[in-house]
């Protein structure tokens, strides 16, 4: 088996890492984070690649729902979760948690965490 076939959502999270450093390329780091989010779905609408951005999830506890809800920055083909950071001091282990959290509560089997904030792109994937 190629190395490839052994890691989930590999085409998508490949394409979605090239969209990332395209867009790092051109705009550099140091803007908002709000900034590269839109590059991203700019960026996304552009290539027909389904998506959906703020994806709320419910959060469910014992038998009922919470009355507060977590928002996916980008859900990518219902398979990946994208969360877009401009961090200073780079992802974080709470980011990592959190993207860990939101796998678990919306069934997606890969994270990726793309900040923009450093001269060079930092991504970290994550698997649930």
């Amino acid at each position: 088996m190629l190395e490839k076939e052994k890691l989930k959502c590999y085409d998508t999270t490949s394409l979605l890492i090239g969209i990332g450093y395209e867009i790092h390329h051109y705009l550099g780091s140091g803007l908002l984070e709000i900034v590269y989010k839109d590059a991203f779905m700019y960026e996304l609408k552009s290539k027909n690649i389904l998506f959906e951005r703020e994806k709320q999830y419910d959060i469910k506890y014992k038998d009922i729902i919470l009355p507060h809800r977590f928002f996916a920055d980008f859900v990518i083909d219902q398979n990946v979760i994208l969360e877009i950071k401009a961090q200073e001091g780079g992802i974080a282990d709470e980011q990592l948690a959190q993207t860990i959290n939101y796998l678990k509560i919306s069934g997606c089997p890969v994270g990726l965490i793309i900040n923009f904030s450093k001269l060079k792109l930092q991504v970290k994937r994550v698997v649930y």
